[in-house]
């Protein structure tokens, strides 16, 4: 039998070669349904208690796919943290993690709290099909998707240069992890927001010598 090796950098067998600087990009699960009819962005709002027991398999499915050992980090947003502890009770198993600020989802200033139907009237730019606002749109006291992409992949770039080799476990949220792929393919934050980032969806990004590499995308973890 003709055992498949990995050759240069292709991606030829099942199992992703070790000692590769990866992040395990997992977006939080989903927040609860008042917190949904207005624009949270970067407010600290509570888990969908329903959600987390109807999708029970959904954590075990992660708790087995997520790479041991790992670094663990999330954002400080609370709803991170609460998912981290959920994949980790679903059998991963208990693991310290830090808390790294540059993670955290888009700050939404003064628009924090609105109503989604009240926000068209307060855009200076058409906003993105796939996002409240558009990539450059700088609400009042918060920052531009620019900006987050700017702070993401600074963040990327440092966790990438401390534990070099090592796999990193990122709960996040669904703007960072977008900010994450433009810093990865080297494109601009509009185009990046039309990839689709699902409560509890895996994404999978390497540092290599020879730059960044995407291994998989919104990867939901079907039980």
């Amino acid at each position: 039998m003709t055992i498949q090796t990995n050759h240069g950098n292709f991606l030829d067998t099942p199992q992703l070669e070790k000692g590769v600087t990866r992040f395990w990009l997992i977006r939080h699960a989903l927040v609860e349904q008042n917190a949904r009819m207005r624009l949270y962005g970067a407010m600290d709002v509570p888990l969908c208690p329903d959600s987390l027991v109807a999708q029970r398999g959904m954590y075990e499915t992660l708790a087995r796919r997520l790479p041991s050992p790992a670094l663990w980090f999330t954002s400080p947003l609370s709803r991170t943290q609460h998912t981290a502890r959920a994949i980790q009770k679903a059998g991963y198993g208990p693991h310290e993690w830090c808390v790294e600020p540059d993670l955290t989802e888009q700050s939404m200033g003064e628009w924090h709290g609105i109503t989604h139907d009240t926000l068209p009237d307060r855009l200076s730019l058409p906003a993105h099909p796939f996002w409240s606002v558009g990539a450059t749109e700088l609400p009042p006291q918060g920052e531009s998707m620019v900006q987050v992409c700017s702070r993401v992949g600074a963040c990327l770039d440092r966790l990438a240069a401390e534990h070099e080799g090592q796999d990193m476990v990122v709960v996040s949220h669904g703007g960072a992890i977008r900010a994450a792929l433009a810093h990865a393919l080297r494109i601009h934050p509009e185009t990046a927001l039309h990839f689709s980032i699902q409560n509890l969806a895996l994404s999978v990004i390497e540092r290599l010598p020879e730059g960044w590499r995407i291994v998989t995308v919104n990867d939901l973890p079907l039980p």
